[in-house]
């Protein structure tokens, strides 16, 4: 009988390395086609759009394999991923936009939301493609400060997002390094099973510089990002019905004037089941080219719905901040904006079923943090615990804001400073605190907690 099981044992490894095998030749296998090849040239002054677009089309026709971008600087406008390619930069490599507005292509998605009533532009663009990956170690650096914004809703107009992928699915980014957008430098809109592994992001040369959008997506894996925007870091968002769902983001750094771990701002459909874990918060190293915000930070954690959505079962933990002016921020609001013209939101969303743990917050401004809902329209089920905050205080006593500001915009400095240095928890059911410690440098006048319709 030992021996029957020893040989079964053995012949199970055999099988297993058999199949290891064929797998990495079938890795190993996959057909290249180097942009070298079709007429990339090495030299900033000479657009190689076409060469490697026609290395993609080639790629897509043959079924599939590696577009390969070698050591070297190669200037491109916009150009279409599909399906069944990975772009693969080489170490060395950079892909240089050009920043002449008529070497962008202008697209009008079929799967329409806020942010694509229009035509827009983009430096790599992808619209309904699967099993698609961009890879490498290289460079992707959109030389976004030499598009000027123009007017309040210009963004993916005449200053292009430098990465958007649309109703796709089984996409993978992992490994390289994006710089300098014209806008947001990552659009996934109404995408399924999406992983961003390994990347590093640096985005602080133009306005609405977020590092990565996520909305509206379903089975998203974020993980070992390294991102420093001027706008927001890591965001969530639902600009049409589509929740973003089943979203674990984990064992990230992110360096933001504005918000960096933020759900919202665009909420018409909502977020759910989302797990955010092993995060560090920090300021930039570099503190120029300020246009929102402030230099070390508007807000840690921001969850908020403001536009008629969802958002249930929320986890985030293991958290470190280091100098945001509010920590954490939780907002239902009635902003009502609608995901096309003249779309009316009848509706007050929901929160519930949050929990938040495991934090700590150093240096952070004197505002406090806030958890508030609306009246009649209240956050229920949130769970705090194991929350530690440091921050200046010196504050005197404050009252207690009498303008709900049901319709504005979220922020965590949306009141100023608020009547409690800790929470200023309103309009809220089912709240729960645990082991939350609130420290100043200097003596604060204002209590750790106000409760206004709380319990």
């Amino acid at each position: 009988m030992i021996y029957y099981y020893y040989q079964n044992i053995k012949k199970m490894k055999k099988l297993f390395l058999l199949g290891f095998a064929l797998m990495s030749l079938l890795e190993v296998s996959a057909k290249e086609y180097n942009i070298v090849d079709y007429g990339a040239k090495n030299d900033t002054t000479q657009l190689s759009t076409g060469a490697i677009q026609k290395a993609i089309d080639e790629c897509n026709a043959a079924g599939g394999g590696v577009v390969v971008v070698p050591a070297g600087m190669y200037k491109m406008g916009s150009i279409i991923l599909k399906s069944h390619v990975n772009l693969y930069l080489e170490q060395g490599a950079y892909l240089y936009g050009s920043t002449d507005l008529n070497d962008y292509i202008k697209v009008k998605p079929d799967y329409v939301s806020l942010r694509t009533q229009r035509e827009t532009i983009q430096l790599i663009y992808a619209d309904k493609v699967e099993d698609v990956k961009i890879s490498g170690s290289g460079t992707i650096d959109g030389r976004g400060k030499g598009f000027k914004k123009l007017t309040e809703t210009d963004e993916g107009i005449t200053r292009p997002h430098l990465l958007r992928f649309i109703d796709s699915k089984d996409i993978t980014v992992e490994g390289i390094t994006l710089r300098n957008s014209g806008c947001w430098m990552q659009h996934y809109l109404a995408c399924d099973r999406v992983i961003i592994r390994g990347i590093k992001v640096y985005n602080r040369n133009n306005y609405n510089n977020d590092a990565l959008d996520i909305d509206g997506c379903h089975e998203v894996v974020i993980s070992d990002l390294i991102s420093d925007s001027d706008d927001d870091g890591i965001t969530l968002k639902s600009t049409s019905p589509r929740l973003c769902e089943n979203v674990t983001i984990s064992n990230c750094v992110v360096s933001s004037h504005c918000n960096a771990i933020k759900l919202g701002t665009e909420t018409n459909g909502g977020f759910r089941n989302i797990n955010i874990h092993g995060m560090v918060v920090k300021p930039s190293y570099n503190q120029d080219n300020l246009s929102y915000g402030n230099r070390h930070g508007v807000s840690g954690i921001s969850l908020e719905i403001v536009d008629g959505g969802t958002m249930e079962n929320i986890s985030v933990s293991d958290v470190t901040i280091l100098g945001t002016e509010v920590p954490i921020f939780v907002r239902l609001g009635n902003r009502a904006r609608g995901y096309y013209e003249g779309q009316k939101i009848d509706h007050v969303g929901t929160i519930r079923n949050v929990t938040i743990q495991n934090v700590r917050a150093m240096e952070a401004g004197n505002i406090g943090c806030s958890i508030t809902g609306l009246p009649g329209h209240p956050v229920e089920n949130i769970t705090l615990s194991n929350i530690y905050i440091s921050h200046q205080g010196g504050s005197a006593k404050v009252s207690v804001p009498t303008n709900e500001r049901e319709r504005s915009y979220p922020e965590g400095i949306m009141w100023g400073v608020l009547p409690a240095k800790g929470f200023f928890v309103r309009h809220a059911r089912n709240v729960k605190f645990d082991n939350v410690e609130i420290a100043t440098t200097a003596p604060d006048e204002r209590p750790d907690m106000v409760k206004i319709d709380a319990e």
